[in-house]
């Protein structure tokens, strides 16, 4: 004898798992003022790193905020630079006020790079430069 039975199936197909699916948008974490040929002055105020954790550490004229962001705390340009630390080297981030300056700064034979934080707003460094348009 045959039985013909009927057989349910499935209206819509099985969806599989899928790991790490959604999640949250980027964070945009990084550097966002830079050292290097060209001029990027920095007011204080200014963000110079966003990071999760401690990659750069603050140096002269950087204080660190309490998500490891990293910002300027006097007018000038930025500087990144390395130091030994241990038996290790760390990446230091650090502001200096003349364009042409160094860090880590030798004051024993230099003296301190700012008085008490005062500094000259109107000198010629912190001014903009301005570019010439060919005719």
């Amino acid at each position: 004898m045959l039985q013909c039975s009927s057989i349910r199936t499935a209206t819509k197909r099985a969806g599989g798992t899928v790991h790490n699916h959604g999640g949250s948008p980027g964070k945009r974490l990084g550097v966002k003022k830079f050292s290097g040929s060209y001029y990027q002055p920095v007011i204080p105020g200014n963000i110079i790193v966003r990071q999760r954790g401690t990659l750069f550490h603050p140096g002269p004229h950087v204080k660190m905020g309490r998500d490891h962001t990293l910002y300027a705390t006097a007018p000038g340009v930025v500087r990144f630079y390395k130091e030994k630390w241990m038996r290790g080297e760390r990446r230091f981030v650090g502001i200096v006020l003349e364009r042409g300056e160094v860090l880590p700064r030798d004051e024993a034979t230099l003296g301190r790079s700012r008085y008490c934080g005062l500094v000259n707003l109107n000198s010629p460094a912190l001014q903009p430069r301005q570019v010439l348009a060919k005719n």
